[in-house]
């Protein structure tokens, strides 16, 4: 266990250093020229804005999520049906679903806390939103 942790830490490390490298070895500054990303939809990028590519990438793992939390509500529902009676079976089953349970709820609050979070980030940086000062 203790040489899987080095071999992880080294790795990070040197991924780390490979990242950065670039970054401090030019001696101008970083700019959209400089990386190459002047004109988004010549090197494939998209011309969206961040956040709304950050809200699409946040609502689709979560409904991801809703859908995993939906299946295995659906294997408890199964494995209670298939029970024939036995406790241990029922009782498991019954695990299973109040895990599912749990975690839907979970999906839930973070989905209203992340639109909470997304449209106030929005409303305070539109340019709508400023005064002109």
């Amino acid at each position: 266990m203790n040489s899987a942790k080095k071999f992880i830490t080294a790795a990070a490390l040197a991924l780390t250093l490979v990242v950065s490298a670039p970054a401090v070895v030019s001696a101008q500054p970083l700019t959209a020229d400089s990386l190459g990303i002047a004109q988004p939809g010549a090197v494939g990028l998209s011309n969206k804005d961040v956040r709304t590519t950050i809200a699409t990438i946040v609502r689709t793992a979560l409904g991801f999520l809703g859908t995993i939390a939906f299946l295995i509500f659906f294997y408890a529902g199964f494995l209670w049906m298939t029970a024939g009676g036995n406790t241990e079976k029922v009782e498991e089953a019954q695990k299973w679903m109040g895990g599912a349970v749990i975690g839907l709820a979970i999906i839930l609050l973070s989905y209203g806390l992340t639109t909470f979070v997304i449209t106030q980030l929005v409303g305070a940086t539109s340019s709508a939103g400023t005064t002109g000062v």
